[in-house]
């Protein structure tokens, strides 16, 4: 992994955690809709814009993809989108933006220690202190909002945890399978993936429609039904289209390990928005936290940077 590759791999992880923090921001400026009406909308106009940009090319698409491919494409768009999308929306209702923000945050933590166990990866004691540097700024964004968290009971507590939990094992699980899937696919951009996970997810989000018009209200006036389409083709296009081919092809320039410490990305961008939105400045504990995010993806860098006369680390095959 050459020092090109590392400085070209971090900024691409930084452009898709820019564009997908935008996603936290959806909920709120469609506060009207529910989430199954915003994972259906935002899934489904992915497909749609994924559509046109591979249909030019499904002969050669069909010629490379397999069995094998269609199927880890199905088995991604369920854990990378729908499913993580779902469960974390339940999460957060169950249990809190707080509980689920803290368990949330630990994706980076668990995606680099899996990494750590590749074959030719940074050992997980080099990892060490990046890994508690993110949980420690985890913590403070997680303490920071513990004592908003609205009184519930304990069973809705365990069930919002217990989804929470699986958000976690769901994206995880798509961190780690999509990033070596990508270094399989020699006949592949990062981007052509992209563009067929949105193809699979839009045809998977049709499956939500029925279930969020039978769920949750429809009685909206034509402005915020204006206002909705509007955030989903938005968000579809930015986080999903662009920011997914970013993340893609970021997974091809760094080692798993590197690709868990990216992830960070999306939760500080994701609080600057914050920020703007709410029109405030960050209190004590969300600026320390974000003083720590970066103080960690900083230290894994300088875990992965090559001593004179070594080898530096592979990407994850």
């Amino acid at each position: 992994m050459s020092s090109t590759n590392t400085v070209a791999g971090v900024a691409f992880g930084a452009a898709a955690g820019a564009l997908w923090g935008l996603v936290f921001v959806m909920p709120e400026v469609a506060s009207a809709f529910g989430p199954l009406q915003l994972a259906a909308g935002r899934y489904v106009a992915y497909g749609l814009f994924s559509l046109p940009l591979v249909w030019p090319h499904r002969r050669r698409f069909t010629a490379v993809l397999g069995r094998k491919e269609w199927t880890a494409l199905a088995i991604l768009s369920v854990l990378g989108n729908i499913l993580y999308y779902v469960l974390l929306a339940a999460a957060v209702q169950l249990g809190g933006v707080a509980m689920t923000s803290l368990v949330i945050g630990f994706l980076p933590v668990a995606v680099t220690i899996i990494g750590s166990r590749d074959k030719g990866a940074v050992p997980l004691r080099k990892l060490l202190p990046s890994l508690l540097l993110s949980a420690a700024g985890i913590l403070c964004i997680g303490w920071q909002s513990l004592g908003r968290a609205p009184g519930a009971e304990l069973a809705t507590q365990a069930a919002g945890l217990l989804c929470a939990f699986g958000a976690l094992a769901s994206w995880t699980t798509f961190a780690v399978s999509n990033s070596r899937w990508l270094a399989r696919l020699d006949d592949l951009s990062g981007h052509d993936w992209s563009l067929l996970i949105g193809i699979v997810t839009g045809a998977q989000a049709l499956l939500l429609v029925p279930l969020a018009l039978v769920f949750e209200r429809t009685d909206h006036p034509a402005d915020q039904w204006g206002m909705f389409v509007g955030v989903c083709v938005s968000i579809a296009l930015l986080s999903s289209i662009i920011g997914n081919g970013l993340w893609n092809r970021m997974s091809r320039l760094l080692p798993l390990t590197m690709v868990g410490q990216m992830i960070l990305f999306e939760t500080l961008f994701a609080l600057l928005y914050g920020f703007l939105w709410e029109q405030r400045l960050p209190t004590i504990f969300e600026a320390l936290a974000i003083a720590l995010v970066l103080a960690s993806v900083l230290s894994c860098l300088a875990a992965h940077r090559p001593r004179p006369g070594t080898l530096a680390p592979q990407p994850a095959e």
